[in-house]
């Protein structure tokens, strides 16, 4: 059974639909990504899934349960975590208070650390005062101690230098290995593919990739008409 399956799931932004039809599934210790362009879908996908919007049709299955009636904050007591796109941390807190203040009870700020160093060496600093890297991986290791099931992270990458995002890639495949499920939504398709169990192409609210992410580094120009929509569905 899937950490996460989606099925049929539809999804309207006013009397548009945004999101249609679409089913796919995340299992545990493994990385789902999820590419598309701007525009896409993709960000209303994972906003449907932790609930800060409503579907309009279909399910949501969390460890085997429907979810899709549920508050956005009963979804995240229960361990489906969204971390959304920008780095929202609190800019006057150190790095340490940062993450104490999302810690669960059974966590502690050192497991942090362990999985990014960097934030040990900052961990007295301003969140505001550090980089766009740093906050980033303030940001991923906040979430994880909330002691997640299930990690929804949208484009994680934006506004970041190459190297910083293949760290942050790294670290995304190790809490992956650990057991994490997870669903990244990214703008660097080429290095999510290369750490990503299953690869999710949308275009206009609509799956037409469902597969290995092997053939889409293997032959990159398919996923560019893929994006552009001029192949059939795969």
């Amino acid at each position: 059974m899937s950490s996460l399956e989606i099925n049929a799931l539809t999804v309207n932004r006013g009397a548009l639909p945004v999101v249609r039809d679409v089913s796919l599934k995340v299992d545990k210790s493994s990385i789902s990504v999820l590419l598309g362009a701007n525009g896409a879908g993709k960000t209303t996908l994972l906003e449907a899934v932790s609930g800060i919007i409503p579907v309009t049709g279909g399910d949501i299955l969390f460890d085997g349960h429907p979810i899709q009636r549920q508050t956005a904050g009963h979804r995240a007591r229960g361990g489906l975590i969204h971390i959304e796109e920008g780095r929202s941390v609190f800019k006057t807190l150190t790095t340490r208070e940062n993450l104490a203040v999302a810690c669960h009870p059974d966590a502690s700020v050192d497991e942090a650390f362990e999985l990014f160093p960097e934030l040990k060496q900052r961990e007295h600093i301003a969140g505001g005062l550090l980089s766009g890297g740093e906050q980033q991986m303030l940001t991923i290791a906040r979430a994880i101690l909330c002691r997640p099931k299930v990690l929804l992270i949208d484009e994680m990458s934006a506004g970041l230098a190459p190297v910083i995002v293949q760290r942050l890639m790294a670290a995304v495949r190790k809490l992956a290995d650990d057991g994490l499920a997870i669903l990244l939504v990214e703008q660097f398709a080429m290095l999510a593919l290369g750490v990503a169990d299953r690869a999710y192409v949308l275009r206009r609210g609509s799956v037409v990739y469902d597969g290995e992410p092997k053939p889409l580094l293997d032959e990159p120009e398919k996923l560019h008409h893929l994006y552009l929509g001029d192949t059939e569905t795969a």
